[in-house]
C-alpha cells in the first residue's frame, strides 16, 4: 500500500493557526525525505518545507519563522504546524515523498503525492 494522506485544511481568519497532517505508508515514510508543497490558484507548486530521515528540517523563506514542521515516527506521520497565516498562504497543501533521504526540495525528486488538503485564508 502506497500513500500520502493529508488532513487538516480549513478556512482560518489572517493571523490565525492551523496544523496539518499527513500520514504515510511504512513503503513511503521510511528511507525519504518528506516534504509539504503548496499550489496556489493560477500559480505553479511551490515547495514549503522538508524533514529528513534524521530530522533534519528546511523551510522556504516566505514560511520560515511561521511554519514548523514535525514528524512522530511511531505513526509513520509528519505535520506542518503554520501559525501567523496570511491570505498569501491559500492554497492546496500536498504532502510528498522524495526518491531518496536527502531532501532537494527539487520537484522533479519527488516521487510520491497526496490528494492535497485546502486552506484558505481570509483576510
Amino acid at each position: 500500500d502506497v500513500q500520502l494522506v493529508e488532513s487538516g485544511g480549513g478556512l482560518v481568519q489572517a493571523g490565525g493557526s492551523l496544523r496539518l497532517s499527513c500520514a504515510a505508508s511504512e513503503f513511503i515514510y521510511s528511507g525519504r525525505c518528506i516534504s509539504w508543497w503548496r499550489q496556489a490558484p493560477g500559480k505553479e507548486y511551490e515547495w514549503v518545507s522538508s524533514i529528513s530521515t534524521a530530522g533534519i528540517r528546511n523551510y522556504a523563506d516566505s514560511v520560515r519563522g511561521r511554519f514548523t514542521m514535525s514528524k512522530d515516527n511511531a505513526k509513520n506521520s509528519v505535520y506542518l504546524q503554520m501559525d501567523s497565516l496570511t491570505p498569501e498562504d491559500t492554497a492546496v497543501y500536498y504532502c510528498a515523498a522524495e526518491k531518496y533521504d536527502g531532501c532537494s526540495g527539487s520537484f522533479i525528486l519527488t516521487e510520491y503525492w497526496g490528494q492535497g488538503t485546502q486552506v484558505t485564508v481570509s483576510s
